[in-house]
Order: structure tokens, then C-alpha cells, then sequence
């Protein structure tokens, strides 16, 4: 996939003469995962050292994708989905249309930035983005994510390869929730999963508005001016 045909924008840094590299924000629309992953998993594996540091914001076609510790017991009835074996840290999730994701390539090694640190800053931003938008959201130290009400409302995964992370997290906006129910979501039989247009009156295009908001999140917690 050409990664220049899409929407995208260069990040400024929040104080005018720090030294954090260049940051690029794509917004890639709705895809298919295989693409996706490959792309994410060609940059990691080919590093440049000057390359710039990069968000993803898009959404998944229907898939289910198990990380590299996951069990094909937690994949109850995979029905006409499609399964992805992919390499990120964590169980089975299931990505689909009104869900938000947003894939980190971050140079974790320039940054001097820890794995745990990465974990806290995608979950502070997830529950920063949701406090927004009225909900209070608490995050699970054994259990990375986000919950509203006991139910999962965010989801993150990650791998650190040659000093880059990639994968990421996605967040249940206003989509089909019925194919959680043919998995065990992250490993965990009978966790409840719930999404943003449960809680809030429904609003148009509020798939974009949630995009905006956890992109200035990510931004900031990243060190960046927002955007929008």
C-alpha cells in the first residue's frame, strides 16, 4: 500500500526548541488488516534511523487477530470472520467497522522510551479521550486496557522490534459488538465489552469526532502540540 496517497499531517512539538523528532499522523480510512500489518511489520524490520515517527488512525474490516501468545481455545466460533495470526504481545480481539484504531511507530530507542511507559501513555489517552466525551474509564494493572462499568472498552497490544514499536490500540466507538461474544476477548472468558455510543446520545459522524480527540491525546501525552 502507498502510505502517501492518504490523509496526513507532520506534528509540532509542544516547546518550540525540543529535540523530538519529526512526527507524522496518517489517516488511513477503512482497510483490510493483512496490508495493514505488513506495512507496519516491512518499516519495523527495514529501520531507517532518520525516519520520522508515525500515528495510524484507521479502521478494520471484520477480522480476528490472535497475538503471539494466543490460544485457539479462546476462538469460540470464528464463523465467516477471518483469523489472523499476527505477532503483537497479547490474546484474540476482534477489529471491525465503527471501531477506532491507531497503530504506533515509535522509536522507542531514541525516545529512551520503556515498553510500560508506552503502555501508560496509550492508556492515559484512551481515558483522556473518553473523559471527553462524559465517560469515566479506569484502566486494570494485570489486564491491559481500558473498562468502562467492568466492561472493556479499549484494547492494546504491542511489539518492540530493532528499537520500533508497532501495533497498537483500538477503541469500540459505534460498532457491531456480537462477534466479542465468539471469542474470549484478550483471553478472558465471559469479560463484558461495551462502546462509547452505549453510553452517549448518538451523534453524527462520531467515529471522526473520536479520531480527532484521541489523536490530540496521543499527541500531547507524546509531546506535540493538537492538531485540530
Amino acid at each position: 500500500m502507498r502510505l502517501t496517497d492518504y490523509k496526513w499531517f507532520q506534528a509540532e512539538p509542544l516547546v518550540a526548541d525540543s529535540f523530538l523528532p519529526d512526527l507524522v499522523v496518517r489517516r488511513l480510512g477503512l482497510q483490510d488488516y493483512d496490508p495493514i500489518w505488513h506495512a507496519m511489520r516491512y518499516l519495523v524490520e527495514n529501520p531507517k534511523e532518520k525516519r520520522n515517527d508515525e500515528i495510524w488512525l484507521l479502521s478494520h474490516k471484520p477480522v480476528f487477530t490472535q497475538g503471539q501468545a494466543g490460544k485457539d481455545e479462546h476462538i469460540l466460533n470464528s464463523g465467516n470472520i477471518p483469523v489472523v495470526h499476527i505477532d503483537r504481545g497479547g490474546q484474540v480481539t476482534y477489529h471491525g467497522p465503527g471501531q477506532l484504531v491507531a497503530y504506533l511507530l515509535i522509536n522507542v530507542r531514541r525516545r529512551k522510551l520503556g515498553v510500560r511507559n508506552l503502555v501508560d501513555l496509550i492508556e492515559t489517552a484512551m481515558t483522556s479521550t473518553l473523559a471527553q466525551f462524559g465517560l469515566s474509564a479506569e484502566t486494570r494493572p494485570k489486564a491491559p486496557g481500558v473498562y468502562v462499568s467492568n466492561a472493556k472498552i479499549g484494547a492494546l497490544g504491542l511489539r518492540i522490534k530493532n528499537g520500533w514499536s508497532y501495533h497498537g490500540l483500538s477503541l469500540n466507538v459505534n460498532m457491531d459488538l456480537s462477534p466479542f461474544h465468539d471469542i474470549n476477548p484478550c483471553g478472558f472468558k465471559n469479560l463484558a465489552v461495551t462502546q462509547l455510543s452505549n453510553f452517549i446520545e448518538s451523534e453524527e459522524l462520531l467515529l471522526q469526532k473520536v479520531s480527532k480527540v484521541l489523536c490530540n491525546k496521543l499527541l500531547l501525552e507524546l509531546g506535540y502540540k493538537e492538531y485540530y
